[in-house]
């Protein structure tokens, strides 16, 4: 049985080097048409007409497999969205509108119908407009599983953001800053080449398929009434993102209050064994991480649990760079 994310083919050392032979090549394609390009992490960031804007692309994952396994389609549109929209809202943008890729085996009404729908319902609770997309029709492509009933796909979306403040990039985050944690509605969209290894997809599917939580409204409304320093989106490479947040200001975080793991993570902690491993992979409980003085934190406990959020301070910033884990007395770092 796989226990590692490299066991199981995603080797995340070796994603991070393509990312920089990506980002080496990308920076080439600026021209004298190009906008105003401003510095960012988690989104990208323009400028436009003294307007600045913030766009962001991303897709589900091997979800999908999940989805197939258990028969619902009706949820993965709402990760589509949050996956992208919680990554824009980590820089401080309003997203605003998206336009979707749907790559399917064959034709099939039924299914599309059901993956809009939910698209749908993450677009309403996100407050964006979805205002186009592309539904490609691949079956060289996307080969259909004879065992599932429906056609097979793949599915992506792309969200623009309106930056009504000057960007979020962690630059004001100072050692002694706290960290506090908003619950995750369980693994959300990242780690599933792994989760669907270790668990009985059986058992733990309809759990597996809880789609991602949305956090725009009560972020937007912590950003408006609380100092927020740096907030980080926990997906692919779970706590190891906040690396994005603290280098721009030079400092390390220490997690040394994470939430007690139940249920399916409970399970993954039993599977997995190497702690490092699933803090490297799932989000272990915590779907947002917001950085910001001690004197902020109640407040943004409480903006948390008016939109039924559980909500904890998980740790904090310090003068140690890396990101590290304090659990049953053993500090492990996560990058």
């Amino acid at each position: 049985m796989s226990k590692t994310y490299a066991q199981t083919g995603v080797d995340v050392e070796a994603a991070g080097k393509i990312k920089d032979g990506i980002n080496s090549l990308i920076a080439k394609t600026k021209n004298k048409y190009t906008p105003r390009m401003l510095s960012a992490h988690y989104a990208g960031l323009f400028e436009v007409g003294g307007k600045k804007l913030a766009i962001h692309c991303d897709g589900v994952g091997s979800k999908i497999l999940v989805a197939h396994e258990v028969g619902v389609h009706n949820t993965v549109g709402i990760d589509a969205v949050a996956m992208n929209v919680n990554d824009l809202v980590c820089v401080g943008s309003r997203p605003a509108v998206g336009v979707d890729y749907i790559a399917i085996s064959r034709p099939d009404e039924k299914l599309v119908d059901e993956v809009m729908q939910g698209l749908v319902a993450g677009c309403k609770e996100a407050g964006i407009a979805l205002v186009g997309g592309e539904t490609a029709i691949l079956p060289d492509m996307i080969k259909s599983d004879k065992k599932y009933s429906c056609a097979d796909y793949d599915l992506a979306l792309t969200v623009v953001g309106i930056m009504e403040r000057e960007p979020i990039t962690g630059e004001r985050i100072q050692a002694g800053d706290v960290l506090v944690g908003l619950a995750s509605t369980g693994l959300h969209s990242n780690g599933f080449t792994l989760a669907r290894k270790i668990l009985d997809v059986k058992k733990w599917g309809k759990k597996m398929l809880v789609p991602t939580k949305i956090y725009v409204a009560p972020v937007l409304e912590m950003i408006e009434r609380c100092e927020v320093r740096g907030i980080a989106h926990i997906t692919g490479g779970a706590f190891s993102k906040l690396e994005r947040i603290g280098a721009p200001a030079g400092v390390g975080f220490l997690l040394d209050n994470m939430p007690e793991a139940k249920e399916i993570f409970a399970e993954i902690e039993k599977k997995v064994e190497d702690v490092r491993e699933c803090y490297r992979t799932f989000n272990m409980g915590v779907g947002m991480v917001i950085v910001a003085p001690q004197k902020d934190a109640k407040k943004i406990i409480e903006i948390s649990k008016k939109y039924k959020i559980d909500a904890q301070i998980i740790g904090k910033a310090s003068g140690e760079r890396g990101v590290w884990l304090q659990k049953n007395e053993r500090k492990t770092a996560l990058l």
